[in-house]
């Protein structure tokens, strides 16, 4: 095998395939992702969310989406 086949194999990595796993009951069908269930939980314990929380749900929602299908 010549280096630039072997070069070229190392470069083509596989792309990793999506995990599935069982979601916990405190996960809602409505909720998109990890934001929308600590923003419910904080509300259900009297935090009353403000800017910086709703960027927050945004940004968690976006890093941890739940998929469903």
């Amino acid at each position: 095998m010549s280096e630039d086949q072997t070069q070229a194999s190392d470069d083509e990595m596989p792309e990793p395939s999506p995990r599935r796993l069982r979601l916990p009951p405190i996960v809602k069908p409505e909720d998109e992702g990890m934001g929308d269930v600590i923003s419910r939980l904080s509300k259900s314990v009297g935090i009353t969310p403000c800017g910086g929380c709703r960027e927050r749900q945004q940004r968690l929602n976006a890093w941890l989406p739940f998929r469903r299908g």
